[in-house]
């Protein structure tokens, strides 16, 4: 069984992973298919490592919306088909670098906590 902070740490990986292929900008992701699923695929995979985490975790790190990024995950597995390419570049854009951040600050300041 992952433990909160392996999640966190997935979380972490997922977004470097989808930084690693949006790197060449808006009209690559909008052009490629490999891309476009690739991203949606590991924004799946931080949905499902936050849907994991425990309570005491997530009260810890309240600054995060833990339920948005869970609900972007229910969207993109159940409602496929309406995914809507400009909210998700936009999250590329706006959300992860700061929700890296956040992540990797509150694991380097609970390093035994997770």
């Amino acid at each position: 069984m992952r433990d909160d902070r392996e999640r966190l740490l997935d979380t972490v990986e997922a977004i470097e992973r989808i930084e690693k292929y949006t790197a060449r900008g808006r009209s690559a992701f909008e052009e490629d298919e490999l891309i476009q699923t690739w991203v949606l695929h590991h924004f799946q995979i931080m949905g499902e490592a936050v849907r994991a985490l425990s309570v005491e975790t997530t009260s810890q790190a309240d600054e995060i919306e833990w339920q948005k990024i869970i609900g972007m995950r229910n969207i993109l597995v159940h409602n496929y088909f309406s995914i809507d390419t400009d909210i998700v570049w936009a999250m590329i854009e706006n959300d992860l670098h700061i929700l890296k951040r956040v992540i990797s600050a509150y694991l380097d300041e609970h390093p035994n906590r997770v």
